[in-house]
C-alpha cells in the first residue's frame, strides 16, 4: 500500500499542475481576469491544494513574489527611465534619421531595424513599436512602398530585444529563477537575438512586404516623433554612447569574471571587485541613468528629466506585478513538489532539457498569450529539473533561457496585446495580421531555438 501511495504522488503532483495552469488559462481567457489576479489565486489554491500547511502558504508565496520583484523590479525600472528620456528627446529619430540617412532610402528597413536594435536594449517592445512607428511610416510614404517593408524589421527588433536581451523582465526573471549568469546571458542573448532578427524579421519583412501590399495608415499620415519643445535633439554619437554604456560595463563584468577563473587574476582583489561591481547590471544601468541626467538636464531642464522619470514608471507597474506573480506562483509549484515531479517524468521520457522547455513554453505561450507570464512560470517549472541535471555549464544554462524566450515567442494571436497592437496601427485585419504578424513571431521564436539547441550541441 505504501509503495502504490509512493508512486501515485508524482502523478497526483502533475495533475494538480496541470490543473493549475488550465485554472490560469480559463481565469486569463475566458474570465478575462488580469494576469496578476489570477496568478495570485492559482498560487493559492495549488498551495492549499498541494498540502502545503496554512500557516506557510502566504509567506511561500510572498518569498516568491519577493524574491523575483528583488532581481526584475530595480532593472526593469530604471531601464525604463532611460528609454523613456532617449525617446522623449528625440533620441529614437535621431538614431533612425541618421542611420537611413547612412544606408540610403533602398537600405532603409535595415537601418530602421538597426536603430531598434540598438533602441531596443532600454526600452519595452509596445513603447519602442509607438516611437519609431511615425519616423518608419515617414520613410514607407517617402519611397512609397508597403508598410510592412519597413514595420516587420522594426517591430521584430523590438520583439527579439524584449525577449532574449537583459534588463527587459522575461530573461531577467528566468536567469534569476535559473541561476544564469546575467552578464552571458546578455551577450549570448545579443548573439541569437541579432541572427534571429535578420533571418525572421528582416528578410521575412522583405518578403512579406512585396506579398501584401499594406497602404499608410491613416492614423499616422501626419505623426510627429519631435520632443515636445523647440530644443534641438541629441547627436546620435550621444545617442549611441548612452545605449553602448551599459553593454560595455556588463561585459566589464563577464570578462573579469573569466579572468580570475581562468587564474589570470587574483581573486580578491579589491579593484577587480570594485570594477565587477560597476559591471553588475542594476549598477551599469543606474550609471547609464546618471549620464543621460548629466547629458539632457542642461538642455532641457531639471523638472522635465524628472517629470519624465515619474511617467517612466506608470506604465511599468503591471508588468513588474505580473512578472513578481509569475514567480510566486513559481515558488509555489516548487515547495510543493510539482518541479520535483516534473523532473522525474522528463527523466524518464529523454526529452533533453531545453527542448522540454522550449515546449512547455510554447504551450504556456498559445494558451494564455502573454510572453512574459509563459516565460516566467516555465522558467519556474523548469529550475527544478535544471538543478536536477547534471553537468550544465553556465553557457548551458543561458541557452536553455533562450529556449524558453523562443517558445514565448512563437504563434501570437488573438488573446496576444501585441498582435492586437501591431494590427491597430498598421491598419491591418486579423487575417492579415495573423498571415504576417504571427508568422513572423513563429519565425523569430523558432529560429531563436534551434540557435540555442544548436549552440548547446557544440559548445
Amino acid at each position: 500500500m505504501d509503495a502504490i501511495t509512493i508512486s501515485q504522488a508524482p502523478t497526483a503532483l502533475l495533475m494538480l499542475g496541470a490543473g493549475a495552469i488550465v485554472a490560469l488559462m480559463v481565469l486569463i481567457i475566458s474570465f478575462k481576469v488580469h494576469a496578476f489576479a489570477a496568478l495570485t489565486l492559482v498560487s493559492l489554491g495549488t498551495a492549499l491544494v498541494a498540502g502545503i500547511s496554512p500557516e506557510n502558504v502566504v509567506p511561500t508565496m510572498m518569498s516568491g513574489f519577493g524574491s523575483t520583484l528583488a532581481a526584475v523590479a530595480l532593472l526593469v525600472g530604471l531601464g525604463s527611465m532611460i528609454g523613456k528620456i532617449l525617446e522623449q528627446t528625440g533620441g529614437a529619430r535621431v538614431l533612425a534619421d541618421t542611420l537611413i540617412a547612412r544606408f540610403g532610402e533602398k537600405r532603409a528597413p535595415l537601418a530602421l531595424g538597426i536603430a531598434s536594435l540598438m533602441f531596443g536594449f532600454p526600452i519595452f517592445f509596445d513603447a519602442g513599436l509607438i516611437v519609431l512607428m511615425p519616423i518608419l511610416l515617414t520613410v514607407a510614404k517617402r519611397v512609397n512602398g508597403s508598410v510592412l517593408h519597413y514595420a516587420l524589421p522594426v517591430a521584430g527588433a523590438f520583439a527579439v530585444m524584449h525577449a532574449f536581451v537583459p534588463p527587459h523582465p522575461g530573461p531577467v526573471a528566468a536567469s534569476d529563477l535559473l541561476g544564469a549568469d546575467m552578464g552571458l546571458l546578455l551577450l549570448v542573448g545579443l548573439i541569437i537575438a541579432v541572427i534571429t532578427w535578420y533571418l525572421g524579421a528582416y528578410l521575412f519583412g522583405l518578403y512579406a512586404g512585396n506579398r501584401f501590399n499594406i497602404p499608410l495608415p491613416a492614423l499616422f499620415d501626419s505623426a510627429d516623433n519631435s520632443p515636445d519643445d523647440n530644443t534641438p535633439p541629441p547627436a546620435f554619437g550621444t545617442v549611441l554612447a548612452i545605449l553602448l554604456v551599459p553593454v560595455c560595463l556588463i561585459f566589464l563584468d563577464t570578462g573579469l569574471n573569466s579572468l580570475q577563473v581562468a587564474g589570470y587574476l587574483e581573486g580578491e582583489s579589491g579593484w577587480v571587485e570594485t570594477l565587477r561591481m560597476l559591471g553588475k547590471t542594476p549598477v551599469a544601468l543606474l550609471i547609464t541613468l546618471l549620464l543621460c541626467l548629466m547629458l539632457f538636464t542642461r538642455r532641457f531642464g531639471k523638472q522635465k528629466m524628472e517629470q519624465l522619470c515619474t511617467d517612466s514608471l506608470a506604465p511599468i507597474c503591471a508588468v513588474i506585478l505580473v512578472t513578481g506573480a509569475g514567480g510566486m506562483f513559481g515558488g509555489v509549484l516548487r515547495a510543493s513538489g510539482i518541479g520535483e515531479a516534473l523532473a522525474e517524468l522528463l527523466s524518464a521520457s529523454g526529452m533533453p532539457v531545453i527542448v522540454a522547455a522550449f515546449v512547455i513554453s510554447t504551450c504556456l505561450r498559445v494558451a494564455q498569450g502573454s510572453a512574459t507570464v509563459a516565460l516566467t512560470t516555465t522558467a519556474a517549472l523548469m529550475a527544478p529539473v535544471v538543478s536536477a541535471t547534471s553537468g550544465l555549464s553556465e553557457l548551458d544554462l543561458c541557452f536553455i533561457v533562450i529556449a524558453i524566450a523562443g517558445g514565448a515567442t512563437v504563434l501570437s494571436h488573438f488573446n496576444d496585446s501585441g498582435f492586437w497592437l501591431v494590427s491597430r496601427l498598421l491598419g491591418m485585419d486579423e487575417k492579415t495580421t495573423l498571415k504576417t504578424w504571427t508568422v513572423m513571431e513563429t519565425l523569430l521564436g523558432s529560429i531563436a531555438f534551434i540557435l540555442a539547441a544548436g549552440l548547446s550541441i557544440v559548445f
